[in-house]
């Protein structure tokens, strides 16, 4: 583990090499696990304000579930998160002509209809951030849905921290990127 500031970071955040590869898992994080992403406080409400933006983006299943649920409930752990349909896809999904599962929150930003990019915990998968009274676990969420993100990692020798490096500055700023950055140099010259 590793200390910065009042996070605790999984070394694995600097040691291992990742870089999506959705041509061959298909957006799979947006479809696969028991309850839909986490967010963080204000962001409910900003994908309440930006639902009109993704509407006709969205499936009719989601629609259905939005208007009978809501954009989110209480999951088994009392966390706030995104809407799921039928178990599975988060309700802000939508499909691309090649079957590539997407997040219409970030097709909006990225067509200029809204100026919320997408929930932190998405935004920073498969890096899972964990509150506790005294810090905040930083960690590795290893998933046999990322092994082609590994693969490919792997072979452009990309870093997983900086993979997300956006991520990470947009959740903790750009001094902690700069002293985790700092930290991964010398931690690869004790290898």
């Amino acid at each position: 583990m590793l200390q910065i500031g009042d996070t605790l970071v999984s070394l694995d955040i600097l040691e291992r090499q990742f870089a999506c590869d959705l041509p061959l898992c298909k957006g799979a994080c947006c479809v696969e696990g028991d309850a839909g992403a986490p967010l963080e406080g204000n962001e409910p409400a900003e994908l309440q304000k930006l639902l009109p933006a993704v509407w006709d983006d969205l499936s009719p299943e989601a629609q259905t579930l939005i208007r009978k649920q809501g954009i989110a409930y209480l999951d088994i752990e009392g966390e706030t998160v995104t809407s799921i349909v039928n178990g599975k896809n988060c309700v802000f999904t939508y499909y691309d002509p090649s079957g590539v599962c997407k997040c219409a929150i970030e097709k909006a930003w990225n067509e200029g209809r809204t100026t919320f990019y997408k929930p932190i915990s998405c935004h920073l998968y498969p890096i899972r951030v964990r509150t506790y009274e005294t810090y905040k676990a930083v960690n590795y969420d290893h998933w046999r849905i990322c092994r082609c993100a590994e693969t490919l990692g792997n072979k452009t020798q990309i870093p997983l921290y900086r993979f997300l490096r956006a991520a990470l500055i947009r959740k903790f700023g750009q001094a902690w990127y700069d002293e985790l950055e700092f930290c991964a140099i010398e931690w690869r010259k004790q290898l």
